[in-house]
């Protein structure tokens, strides 16, 4: 009963496990579903809580999202958070593969903020690897971009990070003077962090240049902007600064004071758990400090536990300085067999992590442990020595040369900024200069246009003018003519008829045959004034009737005028059914100034010496043509002239059209189609209501 009690609760258990786990999963999916799953798979990536192949799985899967993402500047985001992340993961297969794909696209889309960290993360994988130069180059160029974005702390990080690479390789001028620039730059931004690793460095160069007094003065600034820090961050700082303060007591060889600095560290609370690297470094100094005060075996023990604290930790720096402090302690207790074990493991360490020093320090060592091949370690560590220096100054030359290209490169830049912010304001005055010439053409253009139109007006108003006197000489000349008539009828026919009615009167009562006679003479003379009526009435109905133009008179004294003045012939004919003189004011008007200009362009430009002129219409539309017999052009490349643009400005403004044709020694044709209406002239109007009057006249008689 109690088992099967047991199971039950068993069951239950495992059911509402399950169900918890299923609402746990939808849960996710559905984060999942809502949530951008790249950066899901970043974020996991980077949990340092998760195993190691999962870490890799979830970024591969981000790497995988973000190679297929479209838009530049989200897969630039994704690629340099996994440029950080592989280098965290130390993976430099894929680093190096995201790190490069990474700089071509942040190189492509100008975005120099990430340009400057992919940059920054290049040159720490490089210093993790040892390989010096490469990262202070990638350190710099992340440097220039921040120092053209002007971000003074991101900047002076960089500059701490060369100077620790300089201080590295020996070149401790330039490591001073960046790490100065570092200073001020984190003094604008009071970063009390970075001035504290800014100084703790300062006093590390002093004591390699062995000024152990001024090294721990820096030491003391360094401990001063430590106190500013908030107390969670201080322990291990201040575990970094006490045991470079006693390394200075060290190397200075006041052992006793620097065991004092040495033992606060070892005796930090749960150092050991928390970090045993920095406790076995800490250690092993306090042993070598001990050794050298004489106390051998309590030095022995420590440093035994320090060696094995770095084995364990796979510390390959510190194990063969620990196998160096053993080979010197055995050799003090002339114990050679350990020493030179210790020695030959110190040297093959020294070897395989590149620590040039340590090399040379137990080489130097190699003569008191075995005497009798003293001249040949002797040998060796004189050729080592010589090589590592050529080394070192070839090296302090190349770090020289990159950072003179970077000043050079400074300098430059400079130049460019001046040169382009003088480029900037020519172009802003070419600019406003351009404004300027466009506004004056402009303006130009306007008041020509003024004056042309003006000037249009004033021609428009002195061929109305002439029109107006041409007029009144034909009111005249009708006139003079009507006054000619009257006194012909009034002196010839009048009088011819009186003295007919009046030789009548006197011969009406008498029949004798003289007064028949001179009755027949009479009657004839009637009948020849009756001819001569009927004479003068079919010559006054002729001109009555005949087409009678103001216009085209105004053409023909044109054409005279020009061509004969111009010894140029002329032919001129026109469309006798129109009515002329009943076009719009308009079009008779610039008609009239068309052909005036076309004929001055014959006289002028042509050297014609025959023109004709032919004035036709068509559907409501004139028809004119001015052709030349003189020397042509070529179209292509002629210009036009202030004449072809005022005939262009007439037809436009008539709603016209018109063409030029002309060949080099073929003449030139000019073709104009006007539209028109026209409208009852005052002439037709007279000659409509006289038929109307002579019907009338004609159905009463």
């Amino acid at each position: 009963m109690v088992c099967k009690k047991n199971i039950l609760l068993i069951l239950s258990f495992l059911l509402l496990f399950s169900c918890k786990k299923e609402n746990q999963s939808t849960h996710i999916i559905g984060a999942v579903s809502t949530t951008d799953s790249t950066l899901i798979w970043l974020k996991n990536g980077t949990d340092t809580t998760l195993p190691l192949k999962a870490r890799e799985e979830f970024l591969q899967k981000a790497y995988s999202n973000a190679t297929n993402e479209l838009n530049d500047s989200l897969r630039l985001s994704y690629y340099s958070k996994l440029s950080l992340a592989y280098l965290h993961l130390k993976d430099s297969i894929r680093f190096r593969r995201v790190n490069k794909n990474a700089l071509l696209l942040s190189e492509d889309i100008k975005n120099s903020v990430i340009l400057a960290e992919l940059h920054w993360d290049l040159g720490e994988f490089y210093d993790k690897n040892f390989i010096k130069d490469s990262a202070f180059y990638e350190y710099g160029q992340a440097e220039k971009i921040y120092t053209s974005l002007k971000n003074n702390n991101l900047r002076g990080r960089l500059l701490l990070s060369m100077s620790v690479i300089q201080k590295d390789i020996k070149d401790f001028t330039g490591a001073e003077i960046n790490l100065i620039n570092a200073i001020e730059l984190f003094q604008t931004v009071e970063n009390n962090e970075q001035l504290f690793l800014c100084y703790n460095l300062w006093g590390t160069l002093a004591k390699s240049l062995n000024e152990f007094e001024l090294s721990r003065k820096y030491f003391s600034k360094a401990a001063e902007y430590l106190n500013k820090l908030p107390k969670e961050s201080i322990d291990e700082k201040q575990n970094t600064l006490n045991n470079n303060i006693g390394n200075s007591y060290k190397e200075q060889g006041d052992y006793l004071k620097a065991i004092l600095y040495f033992e606060k560290v070892v005796s930090t609370d749960s150092l050991l758990i928390k970090n045993p690297e920095s406790y076995a470094l800490a250690l092993d100094n306090l042993a070598y400090s001990q050794f050298k005060t004489g106390k051998m075996k309590i030095s022995e023990a420590n440093l035994n536990q320090a060696l094995e604290i770095n084995t364990r930790e796979n510390a390959l720096d510190q194990i063969a300085m620990s196998r160096y402090h053993l080979a010197e302690l055995y050799l003090a207790k002339s114990d050679t067999s350990l020493a030179i074990t210790n020695a030959q493991e110190a040297l093959e360490l020294a070897n395989q992590s590149n620590d040039n020093q340590l090399i040379l320090q137990t080489l130097k060592l190699y003569p008191l442990l075995d005497p009798e091949n003293a001249p040949s370690y002797l040998k060796e560590y004189l050729v080592l020595n010589d090589s590592l220096q050529e080394e070192d100054r070839k090296i302090r030359n190349k770090f020289a040369r990159i950072r003179f290209e970077t000043d050079e490169f400074i300098a430059e830049n400079q130049l460019l900024e001046r040169q382009r912010q003088l480029w900037i304001g020519i172009a802003i005055v070419l600019f406003l200069l351009a404004i300027l010439v466009l506004i004056i053409l402009s303006q130009r253009a306007k008041n020509r246009n003024l004056r042309f139109q003006q000037h249009q007006q004033e021609a428009n108003q002195e061929i109305f003018n002439l029109m107006l006197a041409q007029k009144q000489k034909l009111e005249e000349g009708k006139q003079s003519e009507q006054k000619r008539i009257s006194e012909e009828l009034h002196d010839g026919i009048l009088g011819q008829m009186n003295g007919i009615r009046m030789m009548l009167l006197g011969l009406n009562k008498k029949t004798d045959d003289t007064s028949i006679s001179i009755r027949g003479e009479a009657i004839a003379k009637l009948q020849g004034v009756q001819e001569e009526i009927r004479t003068i009435s079919h010559e006054l109905n002729e001109a009555s009737y005949q087409k009678f133009h103001n216009f085209i008179i105004s053409i023909e004294d044109l054409l005279k005028s020009i061509c004969e003045t111009a010894n140029l012939k002329y032919h001129f004919n026109f469309d006798e059914g129109l009515d002329w003189d009943s076009l719009s004011g308009d079009i008779k008007i610039n008609l009239y100034r068309i052909i005036q200009e076309s004929l001055q362009n014959c006289i002028k430009h042509a050297f014609a010496t025959k023109v004709d002129l032919h004035m036709d219409s068509s559907d409501n539309v004139l028809i004119v043509t001015l052709k030349d017999n003189g020397r042509g052009f070529d179209q292509k490349k002629g210009k036009k002239g202030i004449g072809h643009k005022n005939i262009t400005s007439r037809v436009n403004k008539l709603k016209g059209d018109w063409r030029l044709e002309s060949k080099p020694g073929k003449g030139t044709l000019v073709t104009l189609e006007l539209p028109y209406t026209l409208k009852e002239s005052e002439y037709l109007r007279q000659i409509n209501g006289k038929e109307k009057f002579e019907v009338v006249e004609k159905k009463s008689s």
